[in-house]
């Protein structure tokens, strides 16, 4: 099949993944993440001399995702690179059951900031936050809990994908292109929602297959999701599903169509096949959020990173891109900036019964 080819605090948004299999805090970091708003959260803001521990956890998906639990990492790491006085690991998490634990280990450990990444932790956070009001929490993608020791790192991941959706309506060849989703959730869905929305948005006749993974950590399911609409005449397939992802590319990559990735830039997975990507600063959330502790100015409440203010766009490698492609994307951002289109981030928001997964 042929080819086409920071940061600022606002309030609200709705909401968005360690058996201890051990802390880890020396490898370098080798995200193809941009380095354009990194470097304000990462050197823009000087610590203090207090010496501060983060741990962060992940969801199921693990630290090896190559999405957004990974970038969190990576970008942990090149905080601690460049303030010596910020130690930082984290605990991996095989199971659900293993979000308690993880949190019962840090806690044990006296760390003074546990990030947890993906809302899937949501609860087991929660009620550590309340039986701990002195321990200082930040969970990634969800904003349901309101404690004065809780920092919710939300993204309107939905404007993301419109981007990403406006590449996809004018790439496809078939008029039939793919999303494959992690699992159900008002924060997840946004990921569609907004997908839809913007390959609707320059081509209304385009038709969008949906499948819902119902998990973050399987390849191999992805990628016989993707085999699917592959075989249904998708020639375009964007996965918002952490490491089911992986699995996404791999069959966009085996059957010589395009792929989207998410959270992170997933050109390098396969750099003929990755389109681009709907990427999400989480990397710059959580350094945003640990020199906060080390500075002694910790908010809690939702902080919320967006097109306007660097936390959101698509991913920086865009060699696939046509000339049409960008002019569109940057016309539609600097329209979404401006208030002059709203991006649906619901299927009621969305409207038509275009959102189908259940």
């Amino acid at each position: 099949m042929k080819k086409l080819i920071s940061i600022v605090l606002v309030a609200a948004m709705a909401l968005s993944m360690v058996a201890c299999g051990g802390a880890s805090s020396s490898a370098p970091a080798s995200t193809g993440a941009s380095s354009e708003a990194a470097s304000t959260a990462a050197s823009g803001e000087a610590t203090s001399g207090k010496e501060i521990t983060v741990g962060m956890i992940t969801d199921v998906g693990g630290v090896n995702d190559r999405s957004f639990n990974q970038t969190s990492w990576e970008g942990l790491q090149t905080l601690a690179e460049e303030n010596p006085n910020i130690k930082v690991s984290y605990l991996e998490s095989k199971t659900d059951a293993d979000y308690s634990a993880n949190i019962e280990t840090y806690l044990s450990e006296g760390t003074d900031l546990i990030i947890c990444v993906g809302y899937m932790l949501a609860e087991a956070t929660k009620v550590a936050a309340e039986a701990n009001p002195d321990q200082l929490f930040a969970i990634i993608d969800d904003s349901s809990i309101d404690l004065p020791n809780v920092a919710c790192l939300m993204f309107s991941q939905a404007e993301a994908s419109y981007l990403v959706g406006i590449v996809a309506g004018l790439a496809t060849e078939t008029n039939t292109v793919g999303y494959v989703q992690g699992m159900v959730s008002d924060s997840m869905n946004q990921f569609g929602c907004g997908f839809i929305a913007g390959v609707k948005s320059v081509n209304p006749e385009a038709t969008v297959l949906q499948f819902n993974a119902n998990n973050f950590g399987d390849p191999t399911g992805g990628n016989t999701a993707a085999t699917d609409m592959i075989t249904k005449g998708a020639d375009v397939v964007f996965h918002a599903a952490g490491a089911t992802g992986n699995g996404v590319i791999e069959a966009c990559k085996a059957n010589g169509v395009y792929a989207i990735g998410v959270d992170t830039d997933q050109a390098p997975l396969a750099p003929e096949t990755v389109i681009t990507s709907a990427m999400k600063r989480v990397d710059i959330a959580a350094q945003d959020i640990s020199l906060a502790v080390a500075n002694g100015t910790f908010t809690p409440g939702v902080h919320l990173y967006s097109l306007e203010n660097g936390g959101v766009d698509l991913s920086p490698t865009r060699d696939l891109l046509t000339d049409e492609m960008l002019t569109a994307v940057e016309d539609a951002k600097a329209k979404i900036i401006a208030g002059e289109v709203q991006v649906p981030s619901t299927p009621e928001e969305l409207g038509d019964g275009l959102f189908t997964l259940k």
